[in-house]
């Protein structure tokens, strides 16, 4: 028997395979969701591999742009039942424990929509030099999304020297300096991540912790 293929080329192969993969998140994000509802993960184990599986939808999802402008629709073509999955990849953005430490913390008036936002939009920089989307016109207004979701939260839940601030106001400064068509060289990307990951990290150890 002749072997069908579902592709044409090499593009049309890295597609489908892309397809694949977006599918798999989905349904392990729901196996995650189900697995931390019903007890059966810690909460520490599942934010970090909920924070994994979320940063891997959206770099996956951004590069997909065109090939699948809905994951409503993904899921009702390709029969993907997760409704728990598109919940938390598409509605909230950010694990089921940041939403809790956020909605429950006694210090802070920040609510849970607050922090997601400026997890997602930490999350969106980061991935935007995974993606190799470092013109100055490309990074700037991620980067002013997330100065202006961080001033949102106020000095309530983060001290008003937060380095992720500090960081963002002096990357902010430096692009003001370059044209729109200017690009971080490899060098800066380099250095404009790892402030990214290292702020963000320090913005997830200010919030309450999961289990108070």
């Amino acid at each position: 028997m002749e072997e069908v293929r579902l592709w044409r080329d090499k593009r049309e192969r890295e597609m489908y395979d892309n397809f694949a993969d977006l599918y798999a998140i989905v349904k392990t994000t729901d196996k995650l969701e189900k697995a931390y509802v019903r007890d059966l993960v810690s909460s520490a184990e599942y934010e970090a591999e909920c924070l994994k599986l979320i940063a891997q939808f959206r770099t996956l999802h951004s590069a997909l742009h065109g090939a699948v402008p809905s994951l409503d629709r993904f899921a009702e073509v390709y029969r993907l039942d997760a409704p728990a999955a598109l919940n938390r990849l598409l509605v909230s953005g950010v694990p089921a424990t940041v939403e809790h430490r956020a909605a429950t913390s006694s210090s802070s008036s920040a609510s849970a929509a607050a922090v997601a936002e400026c997890v997602q939009n930490f999350i969106t920089a980061m991935d935007s030099v995974k993606l190799n989307m470092v013109a100055v016109d490309q990074v700037h207004p991620l980067l002013s999304d997330l100065s202006t979701s961080l001033v949102k939260l106020g000095t309530g839940l983060l001290p008003p020297d937060f380095e992720g601030r500090v960081k963002v106001r002096d990357w902010l400064s430096r692009l003001a300096k370059m044209g729109a068509a200017d690009e971080l060289t490899e060098q800066q990307a380099r250095q404009f991540h790892f402030d990214l990951e290292s702020s963000y990290n320090a913005f997830m150890a200010a919030l309450p912790n999961a289990d108070s």
